[in-house]
């Protein structure tokens, strides 16, 4: 095994330990979490999409979940790194979670082309749309964001949890604007 074979497979087993520790952690999240594709893989206009290629691996899951909890810990470093070892560079959730660890980075923009593409593979992405408005806040953009939160509203409604934190953040945002004056 070559030394950069061996460090993805540590680090693969790594991510899975990571995993192990914080999955009873995620019902105390604050968001959706890494959303798992819903998407008929039977139907001919689906058989192109990430979720319905043959190499979705059971691997890639546990890499997309360590990544998404390390970066939800401040790694967010360490979280690029992770995912840069997935099998399927288009699986949605590994593009969001790419998009939210460079945007955490404080790189707004290089985030922004991760947000589209995970949206132009799965639009019903919400956690992408979420944190695309986020990154449209950052830059200031409010009406962008705002444009989010609606496509979030009409593809599930208000009552979900990326509805919520969006909000949030808009109102934050307005908030933290309006007392600048």
């Amino acid at each position: 095994m070559t030394q950069v074979s061996t460090k993805h497979l540590i680090s693969a087993l790594g991510v899975v330990a990571l995993f192990a520790v914080a999955a009873p952690l995620q019902a105390f999240a604050d968001d959706d979490g890494p959303s798992k594709p819903r998407i008929d893989c039977t139907k001919p206009e689906n058989k192109k999409k990430a979720a319905c290629k043959p190499h979705h691996s059971a691997l890639d899951d546990e890499i997309i979940n360590g990544a998404y909890w390390l970066a939800h810990a401040g790694k967010h470093a360490e979280a690029l790194a992770l995912l840069a070892t997935v099998q399927d560079k288009d699986d949605p959730r590994a593009l969001n979670a790419m998009g939210f660890a460079t945007r955490k980075l404080g790189n707004v923009d290089a985030a922004l082309p991760y947000y589209a593409r995970a949206l132009a593979i799965d639009p019903n992405y919400v956690q992408a749309r979420a944190y695309l408005g986020e990154a449209f806040l950052a830059k200031g953009d409010v009406i962008h964001a705002r444009e989010q939160l609606g496509e979030i509203a009409r593809r599930v409604g208000a009552d979900s949890v990326s509805f919520a934190n969006l909000k949030r953040e808009i109102g934050a945002f307005k908030a933290t604007r309006a007392a600048r004056g």
